[in-house]
C-alpha cells in the first residue's frame, strides 16, 4: 500500500508565500514523477508542476517564475516553495506520484489534498 501525505497548506495574504510538502511511503520501489495538480470547486483538476526523477521541472503558464518544484529522492518527498501567491492561486493542491510498487505495479497515486486560501 502507498500513503501520500501533503502538509503546509493555510491562509495567507497576496504576495505571500507558503511551501507545500508531500511524502510518500508504503510498498514503493521506485518513484518516477512527482508532481502538484490544483482543484477549484466545480473546475477541473489542472497541473501545476511536475518534476521526474532526474529533476526535469515543468510548470503551468500561471505558476511560471513564482513557483518551484524540488525533491528529496532519499525522503521520497516533493516540494513546492509558492512565492508572489495572488487569489487566483486559491484552490485544493494535490499531490501525485507515478511510481512502481515493490510488486512491480506501476501507478499514479493521489493525496487528500491540501486547501491553500490567499486573501486579497
Amino acid at each position: 500500500q502507498v500513503q501520500l501525505v501533503e502538509s503546509g497548506g493555510g491562509l495567507v495574504q497576496a504576495g505571500g508565500s507558503l511551501r507545500l510538502s508531500c511524502a510518500a511511503s508504503g510498498s514503493i520501489f521506485r518513484i518516477n514523477a512527482m508532481g502538484w495538480y490544483r482543484q477549484v470547486l466545480g473546475k477541473q483538476r489542472e497541473l501545476v508542476a511536475t518534476v521526474t526523477s532526474s529533476n526535469s521541472t515543468a510548470f503551468a503558464d500561471s505558476v511560471k517564475g513564482r513557483f518551484t518544484i524540488s525533491r528529496d529522492n532519499a525522503k521520497n518527498t516533493v516540494y513546492l516553495q509558492m512565492n508572489s501567491l495572488s487569489p487566483e492561486d486559491t484552490a485544493v493542491y494535490y499531490c501525485n506520484a507515478e511510481l512502481l510498487t515493490t510488486t512491480f505495479r506501476r501507478g499514479a497515486y493521489w493525496g487528500q489534498g491540501t486547501q491553500v486560501t490567499v486573501s486579497s
